[in-house]
């Protein structure tokens, strides 16, 4: 369970009003593109404020990230995120119990599983080394995110490559020891998937002579989708948060 000291710092004058609602619909326009605002009614602070140095905090972070960028695009949060409706409602009673979710859009068709999200899936969650829920939820969360286009960290919402290498380490320790060379993420998976099956996903056997090797170890700096999102959401007109108060009744 989530610490008292991290709830309480959770609280801020931002956040300390009645109850927040985090609305995944969109409906009419209003839903809100910008990733950042989405992180900050989540924990309170922006992500370049966030404190990550103790494990609680930074699965928060890491957390409130993924979920971040996942609302700031189309369609469903949980979809997005790679969560079922009931897993991410208790992601937010474990980790945000200051806001409640509502996840409106998950009454649409229910999606059919892709099969190479279930194996980067499997492969993370047979090779956890935390307890608890975290691990198995960011799993899922991971390898949604991994079939989008751009650096896995990026598409997690995370500040660097450095946050997901730690993800990795901690949670799904087993796995992030065997990239010796620092391959990157999404390449590795895939290639320890490759293995497991027997199969071999390279046709020369020295990385250095391969064309492809920038494809597999090439830079992976850039800015990251908070920075990128909110410039798009500066750009759209007629919406407004994603987070609305609750009033109290009349």
């Amino acid at each position: 369970m989530i610490s008292t000291a991290l709830r309480e710092q959770a609280i801020t004058p931002a956040l300390a009003v009645p109850m927040l609602v985090w609305q995944s619909e969109k409906r009419d326009g209003w839903r809100t593109y910008d990733a950042v605002a989405n992180y900050r009614a989540l924990t309170g602070v922006t992500p370049a404020d966030a404190v990550i140095e103790d494990d609680a905090s930074f699965d928060r972070h890491v957390l409130a990230s993924i979920l971040a960028v996942a609302a700031a695009e189309e369609g469903a949060v949980a979809e997005r995120a790679g969560l079922a409706a009931g897993d991410l409602g208790a992601v937010f009673a474990q980790w945000f119990p200051l806001v409640r979710h509502i996840d409106t859009d998950w009454h649409q068709a229910v999606r059919t599983e892709d099969d190479e999200v279930a194996m980067v899936r499997d492969l993370l969650l047979g090779q956890r080394s935390s307890a608890g829920d975290a691990g198995r939820w960011l799993a899922a969360m991971i390898a949604r995110r991994a079939v989008e286009p751009n650096h896995l960290w990026e598409d997690l919402g995370l500040r660097d490559r450095s946050e997901l290498s730690r993800l990795l380490t901690r949670h799904f320790g087993p796995l992030a020891i065997r990239n010796t060379r620092n391959m990157r993420w999404k390449r590795f998976f895939y290639r320890m998937l490759c293995e497991d099956d027997g199969m071999v996903m390279c046709t020369t056997p020295v990385c250095t002579q391969c064309n492809d090797f920038q494809l597999c170890f090439g830079d992976e700096s850039g800015e990251s989708r908070m920075a990128d999102r909110r410039r798009e959401a500066m750009q759209v007109t007629d919406v407004a948060p994603v987070i609305s108060h609750a009033l109290p009744p009349e």
